[in-house]
């Protein structure tokens, strides 16, 4: 079975937000959206516009058709700069220093 556009377009978004570390909430105020409206378009509710796709586009820093070619390519496309910092590890514990 052929997953949806639509059903890609989520999952992107959602790869991209754990990708970059974001929140709904951070992911909103990024594209000019609200909370509940991003949240909506995650749950299918309501469809990510021509326009959204734009703005998420820009807002990561990718272009537009690799966002649409699923999350694969769109994280791979993500520029070092909008990519989540990784803690430093920290030692195991009960390691001789």
């Amino acid at each position: 079975m052929r997953t949806s556009t639509e059903d890609t377009l989520r999952l992107t978004v959602a790869a991209l937000m754990h990708a970059a570390g974001e929140s709904k909430t951070d992911l909103a105020a990024g594209i000019g959206l609200t909370q509940p409206k991003v949240s909506r378009r995650q749950l299918g509710q309501t469809a990510w516009t021509l326009a959204d796709c734009d703005a998420l586009a820009a807002h990561y820093g990718i272009d537009v058709l690799q966002l649409l070619a699923g999350p694969t390519a769109a994280c791979e496309a993500l520029p070092p700069e909008h990519r989540r910092t990784q803690p430093a590890p920290t030692p195991a514990q009960g390691t001789p220093r």
